[in-house]
């Protein structure tokens, strides 16, 4: 009895702190939750925010997609110059923003944590360039302050992305590739 107890608790504490991929949306290295803001979440996402404290986005108001890693698996590494591009789907405003693995922001002297849509420097066809780096590069540029891991939260307000999205076709996400660690 006690050795079933201490297995219902750990898997209910591990489920709690990591959620689960019930109703999970991946696109390249972004993750997604919609259900996440709605009524018809599942009980260990629900579990998993209760800890947090997290405010999700509702699904009538938007999405927040999350990237740990590069579309080749690697880990996201401040030491690193990272370059997210490309375009990002349909949305009346999008925010980009630069976390701690504990859902802090970064500590930085620019107090630069991101950008919207509206301030992103793009190309003439829509595109944008965005480096993450810890030295100052020319253009789109946040600051890791040399942060060993960290995550990115693409967030789209009053976007059709949601719980149908299921492919690149769908909501073409912005790539995210490691150029090089100094």
């Amino acid at each position: 009895m006690v050795v079933a107890t201490a297995v219902g608790l750990g898997l209910t504490w591990t489920t709690a702190m990591r959620g689960v991929n019930v109703g999970t949306v991946t696109i390249g290295a972004w993750t997604a939750r919609p259900k996440t803001g709605t009524s018809g979440i599942d009980p260990y996402s629900r579990a998993a925010i209760a800890r947090s404290g997290e405010l999700p986005i509702g699904t009538g108001d938007g999405v927040t997609f999350t990237a740990t890693t590069d579309d080749s698996g690697r880990a996201l590494d401040g030491r690193c110059d990272v370059i997210v591009k490309g375009v990002t789907p349909a949305a009346r405003f999008w925010t980009l923003t630069l976390y701690d693995p504990k859902g802090q922001l970064v500590a930085n002297s620019l107090q630069r944590y991101g950008f919207t849509s509206q301030e992103i420097v793009r190309s003439s066809d829509g595109a944008f360039e965005l480096r993450i780096a810890a030295r100052s590069r020319a253009g789109n540029w946040i600051p890791t302050g040399g942060l060993d891991r960290y995550q990115l939260m693409l967030r789209l307000y009053d976007t059709p992305v949601g719980v149908a999205t299921r492919s690149q076709k769908d909501a073409p996400m912005p790539s995210i590739a490691t150029a090089g660690c100094s």
